[in-house]
């Protein structure tokens, strides 16, 4: 990948020229009254266009029925006019037809290449702008002509290929770690089906490998203590990893806090929302209890890797193992009865070992993708402001 010092750009802007949006933007305002015979494939809505995305990336068919008649060409930037805080603004590279609450916007050519569109309504001073001159109250919008007055530094046109490509190698920046992300993600669920998925494993229950402890259920009445305790397990406890952001301190006896204590290389599992979700419990400097909707899992005789289990928590997710052990209800409880009875794999201890080395490198390819995604993003967003 190629590396960007934001500290050291420098774009000379000396020959540039002020102008408004109106002067290298318009609104096409083309309509199809036959979606079909036209020959339109795409329905694009509001949902469709992701987040502070330059990229069109998903669509509906026109199979699927729509009422929508405004078109767009390929090229065109759809700029989400409902809740622009929403900051969507995308550019397309197919044509079709869109909600009414996206504004359809195309580059003069003689003035902007419309290769730069989408890089100049895509940062926060224009959806701030657009913001500022959106009308309504719980779904406000803005309109094209809310828009043409805004005040804009433009490159020459000779210049503007220079600075398109600039912006372009920064996204592509982004879209290689996504792809890396992808890549690890789909990886990790072929691994798991590869490890868990054998034949040849045979079945036991959970509570051959595991004590389940569910956490304690705090009154209404309890009172605030010195004892440190996760605050609520769908935020304190995510996919594979503890938030500590926001602890309870609450009053625990002494016996209490030997039955709801948390010791390395515990699991902690959700045992209501979204049922199933799972972390491990790792090397926290202080100590830490935790409260019911919580179970905890602690290793007998270590006979099962916390982090192998993990990764099963994981494919029993993803084959819909948990709905199943709550029966379908419509709000799931994971009770221990049920978790205990959860079938689990018998995988020698030595094979465990030889897993979990193939998973962790997944993980952490994955990890450091995600990091550098995170700072490819940042770089984009950082240019995106100083360029324009």
């Amino acid at each position: 990948m190629t590396d960007f010092n934001v500290g050291n750009f420098f774009i000379d802007k000396s020959n540039w020229t002020k102008a408004k949006f109106g002067d290298v933007a318009y609104e096409p305002k083309e309509s199809v009254k036959d979606a079909v015979a036209e020959g339109i494939e795409h329905v694009v809505g509001l949902e469709h266009i992701d987040s502070e995305d330059v990229h069109l990336r998903r669509s509906a068919s026109i199979e699927e029925g729509t009422t929508f008649t405004k078109r767009f060409r390929k090229g065109d930037v759809l700029f989400g006019r409902r809740r622009a805080y929403l900051k969507k603004a995308a550019r397309a590279e197919f044509e079709g037809i869109c909600s009414g609450d996206i504004i359809v916007l195309r580059a003069h050519s003689e003035v902007l290449i419309p290769g730069l569109m989408p890089f100049l309504v895509n940062n926060d001073k224009f959806f701030d702008y657009a913001v500022t001159h959106s009308a309504g109250g719980l779904s406000p919008r803005v309109k094209f002509k809310d828009l043409v007055n805004q005040e804009l530094l433009i490159p020459p046109v000779v210049e503007q290929p220079k600075v398109l490509h600039l912006l372009s190698s920064l996204i592509d920046l982004s879209e290689s770690c996504k792809k890396v992300i992808k890549n690890q993600n789909d990886l990790l669920k072929s691994y798991r089906m590869e490890v868990f998925g054998r034949a040849n494993w045979q079945q036991r229950r959970l509570k051959d490998f595991f004590e389940v402890q569910l956490g304690k259920m705090l009154s209404a009445k309890a009172k605030e203590g010195d004892a440190p305790c996760l605050y609520l397990a769908n935020q304190n406890v995510q996919w594979g990893r503890v938030d500590l952001s926001k602890l309870n301190r609450m009053d625990f006896t002494e016996k209490e806090k030997e039955k709801f204590s948390l010791k390395d290389g515990d699991l902690l599992v959700c045992e209501g929302g979204e049922v199933g979700r799972a972390a491990i419990w790792r090397n926290q400097a202080e100590e830490c209890y935790y409260q019911k909707a919580l179970h905890r899992l602690r290793v007998k005789n270590e006979s099962f890797l916390p982090e192998i289990m993990l990764e099963y928590m994981f494919w029993a997710n993803e084959r819909g193992m948990f709905k199943r052990l709550t029966g379908h209800s419509t709000i799931a409880h994971l009770t221990a009865v049920k978790l205990k009875e959860m079938d689990v794999p018998e995988i020698p201890l030595c094979h465990q070992y030889d897993f979990l080395d193939r998973f962790q490198s997944i993980h952490e390819t994955r990890r450091m993708a995600e990091v550098k995604l995170k700072t490819s993003n940042q770089l984009v967003k950082t240019f995106l402001g100083r360029v324009f």
